[in-house]
């Protein structure tokens, strides 16, 4: 099923929905949708899914007939805030694309003090742009409800005190432990999460956090976690305890 996000001016009140410009292209151009097709829309705001059937396609438009609404039930019942440590290369985009498909309702890049990326007013304007797309992409494949937010790079005490908003700081840290009654106090934490509390994973970039920088944490109420006997990249750790909430959290 095609997936498309429309803002109110879309949507007709004599239940057509217009698709243009990208959602056009993605739908017809590029999904090879048909007249008698269906598509789902989620519009800004909403978390209702508005199922259409395409009636008519033009040269770079289509209207679409509404069938029915009904409410979605795809989102985690808890928001989960993605605190990544800016990785090299191209790595923070694949962050976005798999932690945005496991449910993560926020992605907000983090310059660490070992961070290697560092990039300026500019280039971080350039790079939002790109990670904007990839979070829309990825909402749709996965048939989320709504787009994600995704954060220009903050400092590292910035997202601190973003997580600090979370009823649940999670800081998974390699010398957390990962024997004994460690792992256990992980299983434990991770088993005590309910639906409804927000989440906040605060994930270290290549080579992980400085000392002070995972003292600070803690004194905001972020709780060392282990992720097992082996060392992830930084890539893989927000979708580990992602996949971890999904498992607690859905109903």
């Amino acid at each position: 099923m095609v997936q498309v996000f429309c803002g109110p001016e879309c949507r007709n009140e004599d239940g057509t929905m217009i698709l243009s410009g990208e959602n056009f292209h993605h739908a017809v151009q590029v999904m090879r949708l048909h007249v008698g097709d269906e598509f789902s829309v989620y519009y800004t705001g909403e978390t209702a899914e508005y199922r259409y059937g395409i009636e008519q396609i033009g040269p770079d438009a289509a209207i679409g007939r509404l069938y029915f609404v009904k409410e979605s039930d795809v989102e985690l019942p808890s928001r989960i805030t993605v605190l990544q440590g800016l990785p090299k290369s191209d790595k923070m985009e694949t962050v976005i694309q798999k932690t945005i498909e496991l449910g993560a309702a926020r992605v907000v890049p983090v310059t660490c003090h070992r961070s290697v990326m560092k990039l300026d007013d500019k280039k971080a304007a350039s790079r939002k742009a790109r990670w904007d797309k990839i979070a829309e992409a990825a909402a749709a494949q996965s048939h989320r409800a709504f787009i994600p937010e995704v954060d220009l790079p903050k400092s590292f005490a910035e997202a601190v005190k973003i997580g600090a908003a979370s009823d649940i700081r999670l800081i998974p840290y390699e010398l957390a432990g990962g024997k004994g009654a460690q792992m256990e106090d992980t299983r434990n934490l991770i088993r005590s999460i309910r639906p409804g509390q927000s989440v906040s994973i605060l994930i270290g970039p290549e080579g992980g956090f400085s000392e002070e920088e995972v003292q600070k944490a803690q004194e905001a109420g972020f709780v060392p976690v282990t992720l097992g006997h082996r060392i992830l990249r930084t890539e893989t750790a927000a979708m580990t305890v992602l996949s971890w909430l999904v498992l607690q959290l859905e109903q």
